[in-house]
């Protein structure tokens, strides 16, 4: 919960009514929250709109539990885990359970808005969404690449007058930490490089799985650049991390867009946008939570905020992919970034994805090969099993 006295407010809404008070929280509160409460003989659970924080939930013999991670679930004897579906609570009694929405991301109407009121729109929405993430803060850490996303977010944090610490991570002498180094000096913004060698990346690849609890290469990949990350902040006192992630499934960020594009045309891409924001709680927010936590590092993510998301989404889809061949894409919010006054260096880079571009990728499928694995998926069902199953502590 992100909001002055917000806790208090979330208790007193139980207060008398618990049950319905379970469904005010969520109607009436901003932010990245999930509860639990016992209420006479029920379990009742909640979780944020678009599912910033990780609940998990599933029946054991006899019972129902709920968790923050899904190995404690496991190691009750649940072995179907659930995530917790956002904007949504559930009333669990010996009888069984329900679960109810309350407050749900739906498809909105698509609106018919020009180039310049969707720039100011966004512009406003989302130095709202960085106000309200720093109130009572001074100092503050950034996951910084020198790309779009991170750039525009480290100008809304200065201009909020925060001290915003940059923080960037290469693992291959990759051109990309030149790169938020170039940006930084630009944005007169002091970073810190952490450079990780190969060795280092493979002793806390299993710890990585343990925290991300999914043998998935993609899900590894990025995992392992956010525990440096959240490790260089915590190491430098900062708690707080803010991070650009929501941005390409808002804006249309990613490369695979463009083969929609091709494919099912605008519309499509309208439709994949959506879903993609939709479920981004399970692909993104989840494992990247779960990463910064391990460090006690608390993770902020505007490019999630209630209003700015509804809003992007109903934008039509040539505010933010010109066409099918459109080598930049996220057409409106780099006019954003040209309105806050950044260069064309930054604003009109190319978009390269975290796990390619700080040279995780490259590092991990050496380490594949050392171990005589064809794959990277290979090595990481090799760690699986034992990690996740046999070790209630991290490795």
């Amino acid at each position: 919960l992100q909001e002055e006295g917000s806790v208090e407010v979330a208790l007193k809404k139980f207060e008398g009514k618990p049950l319905e008070g379970a469904e005010l929280i969520l109607k009436g509160l901003e932010g990245a929250y999930a509860f639990a409460a016992i209420v006479g003989d029920r379990l009742v659970l909640g979780r944020d709109p678009l599912g910033l924080i990780p609940l998990y939930y599933g029946e054991g013999r006899g019972f129902y539990a709920a968790a923050s991670e899904r190995k404690a679930l496991w190691a009750v004897g649940v072995k179907d885990v659930k995530s917790f579906p956002p904007g949504y609570v559930a009333y669990f009694s010996a009888g069984g359970y329900s679960l109810k929405p309350v407050r749900v991301l739906t498809k909105p109407k698509r609106r018919r808005v020009p180039l310049e009121e969707a720039v100011k729109t966004i512009k406003g929405l989302l130095a709202e969404a960085v106000r309200k993430r720093t109130y009572g803060l001074r100092r503050v850490a950034l996951a910084f690449s020198g790309g779009l996303d991170s750039s525009v977010l480290a100008a809304l944090l200065k201009s909020e007058g925060v001290k915003v610490q940059l923080v960037t991570v290469g693992f291959d002498g990759e051109e990309e930490v030149r790169s938020a180094v170039d940006a930084a000096e630009t944005l007169g913004l002091p970073i810190h490089v952490k450079n990780v060698p190969e060795a280092d990346v493979e002793e806390v690849l299993p710890r990585v799985l343990w925290l991300v609890e999914e043998p998935s290469p993609l899900a590894v990949s990025i995992g392992v650049s956010f525990y440096w990350v959240a490790e260089a902040a915590s190491k430098a006192g900062l708690r707080i991390l803010f991070a650009g992630q929501g941005s390409d499934e808002l804006f249309g960020g990613y490369h695979r867009y463009l083969d929609v594009y091709r494919s099912l045309g605008d519309e499509g891409v309208w439709d994949v946008l959506y879903r993609d924001v939709k479920s981004s709680y399970e692909r993104n927010f989840e494992r990247d939570e779960k990463v910064c936590s391990f460090h006690h590092v608390e993770l902020r993510l505007p490019f999630a905020d209630w209003n700015l998301v509804k809003f992007a989404l109903s934008l039509p889809t040539s505010l933010k992919i010109s066409s099918p061949h459109d080598p930049l894409r996220k057409k409106v919010l780099r006019k954003v970034a040209e309105e806050i006054g950044l260069p064309p260096e930054i604003y009109g880079r190319r978009k390269r994805a975290i796990q390619y571009a700080t040279g995780i990728d490259k590092v991990l499928r050496r380490i594949a090969k050392r171990r005589r694995r064809k794959t990277l998926r290979g090595l990481i069902e090799d760690y699986w099993g034992r990690i996740v199953w046999e070790n209630p502590e991290p490795p």
